[in-house]
């Protein structure tokens, strides 16, 4: 438990200031998660870190997470998905060269982490760029429906949400965690504006909460697969980046095809 607390302690001296500046230092950072986060599925497939499909899979992320206007320098027809299709192509290639050592299946598992883990950072940090408040909204949906779901599932959770995936979460819990978040939610977004108008807000809220919870059970389900308890340990007494990003990966760019971001 110290470990845990110093750990976080430390972990949001540095991320606090990052989130309220925002800008370049935020992409950096965001980029850097996104690479380690990567480096987390690679290990859990037990693929070596420094390799030509890991340092095609951190280019990947960092292509996708990297703004518009840091992308300037590619010629006009070559756009990021041009791009990015590309780095998919050289992992193909790469199962002709390895000759059965690198397949067609870890190529796929790759191209949707690339996805995932990009696409997820990369709205992070364009929640910033529209304004801090929004950027809050988002973070704030995730941390009071990870702790309320936690809270009031120890206190009367009795039935097993999924059990052979997080035996641990009840449906109590997640009910709570959601009503909780879109009561506080609606509170914030009567003060402080986000997106369109109030009512449609809070409903969309709701949403966002319980695909929150989605993202963690995607994540226990990918840890469970490949029999790991923690997707990494950068994190001391908290796991890996994808332990403590899981929910934000799927928020962040559901607030984006929802007309938020």
């Amino acid at each position: 438990m110290k470990t845990r607390i110093i750990t976080a302690v430390v972990g949001l001296a540095i991320f606090i200031p990052l989130i309220v500046y925002g800008h370049w230092p935020l992409t950096i950072a965001a980029i850097v998660l996104g690479i380690v986060a990567m480096s987390e599925i690679l290990a859990m497939k037990k693929m070596f870190l420094i390799s030509f499909e890991a340092i095609v899979s951190y280019l990947g992320v960092a292509l996708l997470v990297l703004p518009d206007g840091w992308l300037d320098f590619l010629p006009s027809v070559a756009t990021r998905w041009f791009a990015f299709y590309f780095l998919v192509i050289l992992l193909l290639l790469h199962t002709v060269i390895r000759k059965q050592r690198f397949t067609f299946d870890d190529a796929g598992v790759l191209t949707l982490a690339m996805l995932y883990i990009g696409l997820g950072f990369r709205y992070f940090v364009e929640a910033r760029a529209i304004n801090f408040q929004t950027l809050l909204y988002g973070m704030l949906i995730v941390w009071i429906t990870d702790s309320g779901a936690y809270l009031i599932g120890r206190k009367i959770g009795k039935n097993k949400l999924a059990p052979k995936i997080s035996p641990n979460k009840t449906w109590e819990g997640s009910i709570g965690g959601t009503v909780a978040a879109t009561i506080i939610l609606a509170i914030y977004l009567y003060f402080i504006p986000v997106g369109g108008s109030f009512i449609p807000m809070v409903c969309l809220t709701l949403v966002l909460s319980i695909m929150g919870q989605f993202g963690d059970l995607i994540e226990s389900s990918l840890k469970r697969f490949y029999g790991v308890k923690d997707s990494g340990k950068i994190l001391p007494g908290h796991g890996g980046i994808l332990d403590r990003f899981d929910s934000m990966l799927i928020v962040m760019p559901m607030m984006h095809l929802l007309g938020i971001i």
